[in-house]
Order: C-alpha cells, then sequence, then structure tokens
C-alpha cells in the first residue's frame, strides 16, 4: 500500500490505516481458494450458502440467511446471507456491500479440474474465480476488517451474498428488494468483474459507475400448415421467423453519452420439426440491451414496426420473456462522477494503488442493474478482473482481488466514519 493521498484527513488515515492492516493476503486468496473449489451453478449454491454464512458465523458477524423464492416459473427455493455493521450515526448514510455466490454451468471445454483454485504467475484458475468468487472473497474480508478494526462508523454496512446473478431472473437481488432489505440503503458497492466487462477498453483500478439495461423479446410467429412437398399452399413460420430475425438488427437503437449505444441480438430461433409439414409455428428469442431512454413501449413498438414493415403472412406477436413479477427487469442507470460514494472510493483507490481510477460504464447486465434502477440506488462496480470469464480456463488476478478488498474497506472509511 502506498501512504494515504493528502486529502484524507488524519482521524480518517488512522481509521483507514487500522482497517486495511485487518486484511491479510495469504489469508484472502486462501478464502478465494476455498470458494471456488466449491461448485455453485446457479439454482445450485446450498453448500456455498453454508460456507459463506459459517465464515461469518465464527468470526462473530451474526449472518442470516434469507430465503428467496421462485415457485411460478423455475421452482427455485435457496437463501442469500446478510450480515450487518451497525453504525453510530441513524442519519448516516447506510452502505450495500453486494456480491452473488453463483457462477455459470460448469464448461465442458476445461483441459484441468474447473474447480481446482490452482494458482500460477499471479493468476487462479477456476469456474467462477473472476465472475465472482474474486469479488465476493474481497467484500468478506473487507467486512470483517470493518467489524475487527477498533474504530467507530456513523453509518450501517449492509453485507450481501446473493443466489442466482446468473441465472435467468437475479432472484437473490431480487428478493432483497421485495423484503426491503435494501429499503434503508443509501449507496451500493457490487465487485463485479468491472474492466473486462466494460464497454471501454480500460484497466484497473477502475469505477465502473453505470449499465446498459435489457429486455429480452420472446416472439411468437405462426404459420399455416401444409405437406412439406407443396409449400407454396402453406406459410412457413420457420422462414417467416428467419426474416423477422435479420430485419430486426436493423432498428434504430438508442445512444448515450456514458453507456454508448443500445443493441440487438437475435439469441435462438426455434420451430419446425423432421416431419414432411410446413412448419406452423416458431420461437424467437431477441436480446436488446438498451440506455436510458428506451421504454419497455419504444422496444415493443420498434419490433411492431419491423413487422408491418415487412408484411409478413404469418401472424406475429411481439412478447417479452415471462418474468416473476412486472418490475423484474434490467433497466439501465448511471452513478453521478460527483456523488460523494464516487469520491470516498476514489480516495480509496489511491489510497491503495496510488494511482487515480478509470472510469467506465458496464455492457451487459447483473445485480447492479436492480440496485442501481430498480431501488434507485447510487452503484459502483469495483472489483478484480481477470480473463476467459464464462468460459474454460478462467481466472482472477490475485493481487486485484487483495486490492479490491483493500479498497472496499477504505471506501466504507472515506464515506462512512464518525
Amino acid at each position: 500500500m502506498t501512504d494515504p493521498s493528502p486529502n484524507i484527513d488524519a482521524a480518517d488515515s488512522a481509521a483507514t490505516d487500522a482497517v486495511t492492516k485487518r486484511i491479510d493476503a495469504e489469508e484472502t486468496i486462501s478464502l478465494l481458494q476455498e470458494l471456488v473449489r466449491i461448485r455453485s451453478p446457479y439454482f445450485e449454491e446450498a453448500e456455498i450458502t453454508t460456507f459463506v454464512y459459517d465464515w461469518l458465523d465464527a468470526r462473530g458477524l451474526d449472518p442470516e440467511l434469507h430465503q428467496v423464492t421462485e415457485p411460478d416459473i423455475v421452482g427455485f427455493e435457496g437463501n442469500n446471507v446478510i450480515a450487518r455493521l451497525s453504525g453510530s450515526d441513524p442519519d448516516a448514510p447506510t452502505l450495500l456491500l453486494n456480491a452473488h455466490m453463483d457462477t455459470v454451468q460448469l464448461v465442458e471445454a476445461w483441459e484441468e479440474d474447473p474447480l481446482s483454485g490452482r494458482i500460477e504467475d499471479g493468476k487462479l484458475y477456476g469456474q467462477g474465480a473472476c465472475d465472482m468468487k474474486g469479488g465476493l472473497a474481497g467484500i468478506m474480508v473487507a467486512f470483517e476488517a470493518l467489524a475487527a478494526a477498533d474504530i467507530e462508523l456513523a453509518g450501517d454496512v449492509v453485507f450481501t451474498a446473493v443466489v442466482d446473478e446468473e441465472g435467468p431472473y437475479g432472484l437473490g437481488a431480487n428478493q432483497l428488494i421485495r423484503d426491503d432489505i435494501v429499503a434503508d440503503c443509501d449507496v451500493a458497492i457490487v465487485t463485479e468483474p468491472g474492466p473486462t466487462l466494460a464497454r471501454e477498453d480500460i484497466e484497473n483500478p477502475a469505477l465502473i459507475l453505470g449499465a446498459r439495461g435489457r429486455f429480452l423479446h420472446d416472439i411468437t410467429v405462426t404459420g399455416e400448415a401444409a405437406h412439406g412437398s407443396q409449400p407454396q399452399t402453406g406459410t412457413n413460420a420457420v422462414v417467416d421467423a428467419s426474416r423477422l430475425a435479420d430485419a430486426l438488427t436493423d432498428i434504430e437503437v438508442g445512444s448515450h453519452e456514458q453507456l454508448g449505444d443500445g443493441s440487438i441480438c437475435p439469441l435462438k430461433i426455434e420451430g419446425g420439426s423432421e416431419t414432411l409439414s410446413v412448419p406452423e409455428y416458431c420461437r424467437l428469442l431477441v436480446d436488446r440491451h438498451i440506455v436510458i431512454g428506451e421504454t419497455e413501449d419504444r422496444v415493443r413498438a420498434d419490433a411492431e414496426r419491423v413487422v408491418e414493415r415487412l408484411d409478413l403472412d404469418s401472424t406475429v406477436d411481439i412478447g417479452f420473456r415471462e418474468a416473476p413479477a412486472a418490475d423484474v427487469r434490467y433497466g439501465p442507470y448511471v452513478t453521478d462522477a460527483d456523488h460523494p460514494l464516487v469520491g470516498a472510493l476514489s480516495t480509496a483507490v489511491e489510497t491503495v494503488t496510488g494511482d487515480e481510477p478509470a472510469i467506465g460504464y458496464f455492457a451487459s447486465v447483473g445485480d447492479f442493474n436492480y440496485f442501481g434502477h430498480r431501488a434507485e440506488l447510487p452503484t459502483v462496480i469495483v472489483g478484480p478482473d481477470g480473463e476467459n470469464i464464462h468460459g474454460a480456463g478462467e481466472f482472477v488476478y490475485t493481487d486485484e482481488v487483495v486490492d479490491v478488498a483493500h479498497i472496499v474497506a477504505a471506501g466504507c472509511v472515506s464515506l462512512l466514519s464518525a
């Protein structure tokens, strides 16, 4: 660590030093190895949930299990892990620290154990090492350090380790909002990997101050069946859906100064069969990443105009993916660069690394959209970087995991000191 930057007063500097000295690099990476070695694809997080709960409990941090259920669409039942450090001033801001415990499904292309936690040349390998068990380890040790250090914070710190970020609905973060767990929070830090998924070409140290949003079109195309030897007597839904998929990519998407341009990508087309029949039904899934100003009504209207222009023989129903509730969607957001949270984290980055942070914006979506858009919390992503996220050979830089723990702890002190 470098010396504290000169704009930190003596009391804050002493408090920051007291907290960051509690963070041990070897113990942090050892914790990360343990997390990576636990298999935890989304909807299968029971083992890692127990581990995180027990780790916090063994350190006297009074964790709670927070039930997450979605009975109607996916039938999921699981638990988030929540803990809180209480500050001395009820009028001071409350800060949310968030990370997710799940990973994508294990990728078959790994040439080694995907849960090895192997370390080589400063890189720790494993499915989910970067996305986002590195960030999870970072907030776990930062939270413990804040609790163990002999300092006084004015505001509360709420720790949440959630399930199902990688799944279809972000059910863990959604449940936090549904059950008012974050209702008293004023700001949020999410330790997702930032630079590797930013729309800009940036490197750590970096602060990610916003993200695009997302809609997923679920479109049905209904034609008319006929014998496959006489296709002219029917209406081929697969052909019309293919024409529609191609035409949708030509929609003029929105643009935003920080978030860049929106995007459209057909993801899946399914219909027809191997029997000798003209397909009468086809389903089309189309991803649309949006920026601020692009609403559900606009997105639907854009697609309907394409259908009208094509004048297809098939009937087309423009819909969206089924969700647990109407507000369960990823809206775009931007956190003001002048917000005190950004200032506190910028100071922390300079204190820990000696460098000013790069500023970027996320290209895709995640739980941070729920906090930044739905809960309307100023939200900053600060996380360790790596490569091959969601793929074989995924790794995280170990030194950045330790840096993130220091930055988060120092940022909390800077923002919340009494």
